[in-house]
């Protein structure tokens, strides 16, 4: 009898050993079961499922659950980019208060504005605004560039400027006398549309790529084109099906070219999502075998994206612009607020989008911790910013220490007409600290910051912290929570900055190389301040070889090599 009981129990042994190495079974928010097998290794330590994207994202308004927040990685890898507290990817436990932190406009603004004959449309609907299209600094020629459109449902132009405020529109050889970079055709009426800088193609000719959107008397097309410089243009083809304010960007943690694609859902506006390794073949969804990818249902509103208390109506996601910033991919939504077309145009004043910030880490699933708009509109008679704000093309720019967010919005005001519900459409800008979407705060007591297990290759540690009125310290622990020394608190060189570059230091220290491929926790101190960003880099000024956006004045292509160098470069 014990011989037959141990034989089922070394049975038993067995089967629980086959299946703890087999694939693990999770039920997705569909509550099917599927299995996720070990697929693509991302750059912070995330396991992407064999199957991805996922098509299982919940279409009702309940909130988005997301996966590497609910089953965080046994360690997380630090080495690309400067480490952002947007969610609690990064946090094991903390005493200090989160604050989510809004761009502030400028008063020059509008920066932008219509000027030419064909941006101001005959007095009708005036418009010298980007449509989402772009705005990017090309460190070749050490110029802030950007696309828009000019003119309503008219044409593309092009300006450039120096230090991103003041902006020059060049005579260029496509349309004699403009500076359009593009033909207008015979019943063309251009839309929405994306502009890229590509930095990573080894084809000049493919430096530049854009999607437009347009509306022809025979039917809507969406077209792809590709250049050297950004002003002559080769068409490349159409895209599949897609509606308007579509778009898409390229994902360099993973060398994915992604179209959002404009969709909808019970009547809704809503995001689909459709990724391929090369540009074109992203948009072509539609020639693939019925076995092959096709767009999954992306990003919807949900139940904490309330309505706006005067219109009442239903929110929808309206469009979203997305960028790799640092260590993350930043998410620029537009969040429909209302009223329907129909309203809008027939009381001649623009519909309510406000945009929205969200972070992910996978490239797919976005945290939104805080709805408020991050840009919005006023709703006031007489703004140039009443309504119908969009995000520019390429998300933001890196400006020393600070972050530029380029943003359009309609006043609705037409000189001829009077009101036009998509009249008086000019650019503005808002700026943010850098890094400086979530500070960790603590007031006169200390307060502490422990990070989840992580593992980096590099030898400095940098904080970006306004502690000027109080103090920052570091202390490095092992998993199981015990000081490394002699990299303790105690030993921390106290930080009494405002910086957002700012190096951490121990003494009888020189660097943390002793901790290479170590797994260890930092734990932060701070009494009186706010703690932003933290990295550790090989580069003794700082460079945290994380993406920049859409670049900046002192950076060389799209990441961030020169840390403390750039700071030096003024803009003009």
């Amino acid at each position: 009898m014990k011989k037959i009981f141990l034989n089922i129990m070394i049975l038993f042994l067995c089967c629980i050993k086959v299946l703890s190495q087999s694939n693990v079974l999770e039920i997705n928010s569909n509550d099917s079961i599927e299995t996720n097998q070990k697929g693509e290794l991302l750059y912070n330590g995330l396991i992407l499922p064999v199957k991805w994207p996922p098509n299982n994202i919940d279409r009702s308004r309940r909130p988005i659950e997301i996966p590497y927040l609910i089953n965080k990685p046994a360690v997380i890898f630090i080495d690309v980019g400067r480490q952002l507290f947007v969610d609690d990817f990064l946090i094991e436990k903390t005493s200090l208060n989160k604050v989510y932190h809004l761009a502030e406009k400028i008063n020059q603004n509008p920066i932008f504005k219509p000027e030419t004959k064909i941006e101001l449309n005959q007095g009708n609907i005036p418009v010298a605004a980007p449509f989402n299209d772009g705005l990017w600094y090309d460190s070749k020629q050490k110029l802030f560039k950007l696309w828009y459109h000019a003119g309503w449902f008219s044409g593309t132009g092009y300006a450039t400027s120096n230090d991103g405020i003041n902006w020059k529109r060049p005579e260029l050889d496509v349309v004699k006398g403009t500076n359009l970079v593009l033909k207008i055709r015979d019943g063309y009426r251009r839309d929405g549309s994306t502009i890229w800088l590509d930095h990573e193609t080894t084809d000049e000719q493919s430096r530049f790529k854009m999607f437009l959107f347009n509306r022809f008397p025979e039917g809507q097309d969406g077209e792809l084109y590709n250049s050297r410089d950004g002003i002559h243009w080769d068409l490349l083809g159409n895209t599949s099906e897609l509606g308007d304010n579509s778009g898409f960007f390229y994902n360099p943690f993973r060398k994915k070219w992604v179209f959002s694609i404009r969709s909808y859902w019970q009547d809704q506006r809503v995001r689909s999502y459709y990724e391929s390794d090369e540009f074109y073949s992203a948009s072509q969804w539609e020639n693939k075998a019925k076995t092959e990818q096709k767009p999954v249902f992306w990003l919807k509103v949900d139940s904490l994206d309330v309505a706006n208390p005067i219109i009442k109506d239903p929110t929808q996601f309206y469009d979203a612009d997305v960028v790799a910033y640092e260590s993350i991919m930043l998410g620029l939504f537009g969040i429909h607020r209302g009223p329907n077309n129909q309203i809008a145009e027939f009381g001649g004043f623009p519909k309510i989008t406000d945009m929205s910030l969200g972070y992910s880490r996978d490239g797919f699933h976005f945290s939104r911790p805080d709805r408020r708009s991050f840009i919005g509109s006023t709703l006031k008679i007489g703004d140039w910013d009443r309504g119908y704000i969009h995000a520019v093309g390429g998300g933001c720019l890196v400006v020393g220490d600070k972050l530029y967010f380029y943003y359009s919005a309609w006043s609705g005001i037409s000189p001829k007409l009077k009101n036009d519900m998509y009249a008086g459409g000019s650019m503005g800008l808002a700026i943010l600290r850098r890094d400086g979407f979530v500070s960790l705060n603590a007031d006169e007591e200390w307060g502490t910051l422990i990070t989840r297990p992580v593992i980096f290759n590099g030898d400095y540690m940098f904080v970006n912290v306004d502690s000027k009125e109080g103090e920052l310290q570091v202390e490095i622990l092992n998993e199981d929570y015990e000081p490394f020394k002699p990299f303790l608190r105690e030993s921390c060189k106290i930080i009494s900055v405002d910086s957002t570059i700012q190096e951490v230091n121990w003494e009888r220290v020189k660097d943390l190389g002793a901790l290479k491929g170590k797994k260890v926790r930092f734990k932060f101190y701070l009494k009186k301040g706010s703690l932003y960003s933290f990295w550790v880099t090989p580069d003794k000024l700082g460079a945290s070889y994380g993406f920049v956006a859409a670049g900046g004045p002192g950076l060389i292509g799209n990441k961030d090599t020169k840390g403390k160098r750039a700071y030096k470069v003024q803009v003009k």
